[in-house]
């Protein structure tokens, strides 16, 4: 039997690289909400009691960023900056110029927004077709945040990572070998409670209990303190977190960030579609694991490559795959854009806990195929 472990990780919302990832996709959401052809590449850095928003955006109409930030900062729930970020209280910098025109007259005749290699990949480990390691670790994320803001433990505050490392056996989950959860929390919690109640209200509540044995090691909090966090902690920084968005490490990655991003960036909606169309491979059947890569040039509607690998689980031949995805879809970046329906504000629901699993996502959509 062949037997190996795999880690996948997740954070927060609360994190001070997912609070820039939020910020960025909610100005983006924003602006597409006057102009669906808005042009928006949106960066933000925290560090500090300090939020800096630069990029470019191309729109019509304009919108109140420094309200927007605030009103994030807040629904987050940063609140003091002695120990993370004050809404009320955090210094704002905003350095925003337009689109280059050299970008546009390319982008403007359909062409990619920019050069670069993407990836979409699949499994049957889940029912969303997800690995299985950063399934459970966004699962524990996204429970951390709830019983944070439902007050089921409400000495936590917004920061916060998770980790979970999987045993396979003939390249099938078997077990938990490690979970790892690290969350911010008011000053005076002992570590004894904080223990008893990630276990009893994160951990058993989110991981299926025969995945959990008398031999898999928790770990919360290793330091045995985490009180300062946010960006007093460490920077935040759009786009830093582009393995947790993506399959936790299990398939490879073209480097590209998303969030912050329009549609005619090829990093952002390519890769959306790259998933879309390696999901529907497993879920048709054709494959039990599949990674597909494609390539754009900057300022071309076809692509330049595309690539197919099912790692020996396929029923057809990788070469009848691409016949059938050459066939199906379009690739040029109208083509995704259009199908998948991407001038929509729909980015402020992919950027926590995995841009790829959730059902309510245009690109994780089952279909014939």
């Amino acid at each position: 039997m062949k037997k190996y472990y795999f880690t996948s990780e997740s954070v927060t919302e609360g994190h001070p690289d997912k609070l820039c990832d939020t910020i960025s996709d909610c100005i983006l959401d924003e602006y597409l909400k006057k102009d669906e052809n808005a042009r928006v590449a949106v960066e933000t850095f925290a560090s500090g009691n300090k939020v800096t928003i630069a990029g470019q955006i191309t729109a019509k109409g304009e919108i109140d960023i420094e309200k927007l930030v605030r009103e994030k900062i807040k629904e987050i729930g940063y609140d003091n900056a002695n120990i993370d970020i004050d809404y009320k209280t955090c210094e704002i910098e905003i350095n925003i110029t337009k689109q280059s025109p050299d970008i546009a007259m390319g982008v403007d005749v359909g062409g990619a927004g920019d050069q670069g290699i993407m990836f979409g990949f699949a499994c049957d480990e889940t029912p969303e077709y997800m690995p299985y390691a950063i399934s459970m670790a966004h699962k524990l994320s996204r429970r951390l945040t709830e019983v944070r803001k439902n007050e089921e433990i409400g000495y936590l505050r917004p920061d916060g990572k998770t980790q979970v490392t999987v045993e396979y056996e003939n390249d099938k989950p078997k077990r938990i070998e490690t979970i790892l959860v690290s969350t911010q929390h008011n000053e005076g919690i002992s570590q004894d409670i904080l223990r008893k109640d990630i276990i009893e209200k994160v951990i058993k509540t989110v991981i299926p209990e025969n995945m959990i044995d008398k031999y898999t090691k928790i770990y919360i909090n290793p330091t045995g303190k985490f009180v300062i966090g946010g960006p007093l902690g460490d920077t935040g920084l759009t786009g830093r977190k582009i393995i947790v968005d993506t399959y936790g490490g299990y398939a490879r990655h073209g480097g590209g960030a998303f969030s912050g991003k329009d549609a005619s960036k090829v990093d952002r909606s390519a890769t959306y579609m790259l998933r879309h169309i390696a999901k529907n491979i497993v879920a048709n059947g054709y494959a039990k694991k599949c990674e597909i890569q494609i390539s754009y040039g900057i300022g071309m509607k076809e692509p330049l490559s595309i690539s197919v690998n099912t790692f020996g689980t396929g029923k057809i031949s990788e070469d009848e795959i691409i016949e059938k995805i050459n066939k199906k879809f379009d690739l040029t970046p109208d083509g995704i854009i259009k199908y998948l329906e991407l001038k929509k504000p729909i980015y402020s629901l992919t950027t926590n806990y995995g841009h790829f699993g959730k059902e309510n996502l245009p690109w994780e959509k089952v279909i014939k195929f």
